[in-house]
């Protein structure tokens, strides 16, 4: 059963002014609502995106063995081009709303989109976090958003990967739409600025790599949270509360 527990200090900087309230005066909690339904429907939505995306996307670049038969009666790697088209669509509008929702949504909805660089108190708090990754402190402390070391591995990590692979993908996109085509009129220039196709196409692929080993590490991350850290990560992206326990 969950119970409620201290928050540290630290998160105070990163909760409502009701739940800071509660924190000053060292009260206790049970839950507090962190990601609204927008926020969540997005990662879930992602999620599934980058999914079909790195699936179609390694055998665009590693293409099936030849159908036997005409070629007029398979169109295997047209699916497989339309749904990795189509999943790019869904990343990139979906940044473009989580973008929106950064201005509108509550302040956990905006840790996506930066991180204090020039806080020494935020700096410290990243040590911290990074001696509990690696087992050489025993507790961590606790936060209503997330972490400091979260923050900057989802603001540098995801979100430098998500936008790396927009760009490239939709400059490789515009060759196929030919010149004129809005996504060469936006996104041409990557590639003369890369070199050429060929090299676009291998960045591209590494970028799917790394997002491949940001995810894992993305992953490992919270289940470790929600078994050794005492509150909730996985399910908190699911009812948007997160509890935390003794």
């Amino acid at each position: 059963m969950t119970r409620s527990a201290h928050v540290h200090p630290a998160a105070a900087g990163r909760v409502s002014p009701s739940d800071a309230e509660e924190l000053s005066h060292g009260q206790t909690i049970q839950s507090v609502y962190v990601y609204e339904a927008p926020v969540r429907v997005w990662h879930w939505v992602n999620a599934l995106a980058i999914t079909v995306l790195a699936l179609s996307g390694y055998f665009i670049g590693k293409p099936l063995p030849t159908m036997p038969g005409e070629a007029s009666d398979h169109f295997v790697m047209g699916y497989i081009r339309f749904a990795h088209f189509a999943a790019g669509y869904v990343l990139a509008v979906g940044l473009l709303g989580r973008a929106y929702w950064a201005l509108v949504g509550n302040h956990h909805a905006r840790e996506l989109f930066w991180v204090p660089v020039f806080s020494r108190t935020y700096w410290r708090e990243v040590l911290t976090m990074l001696k509990w990754y690696l087992f050489l402190i025993p507790k961590p402390s606790q936060y209503v958003g997330h972490n400091p070391m979260a923050r900057l591995a989802m603001f540098a990590g995801f979100m430098g990967i998500s936008v790396f692979m927009v760009v490239t993908g939709f400059a490789l996109y515009g060759e196929g739409a030919q010149m004129g085509s809005w996504q060469e009129r936006l996104f041409g220039w990557v590639i003369p600025l890369m070199g050429q196709s060929q090299d676009v196409h291998t960045w591209h692929r590494m970028g799917m790599w790394a997002m491949l080993v940001f995810i894992i590490l993305h992953i490992y991350a919270a289940i470790r949270e929600d078994i050794m850290g005492r509150q909730s990560i996985v399910s908190t992206m699911i009812s948007g509360h997160r509890t935390f326990k003794n």
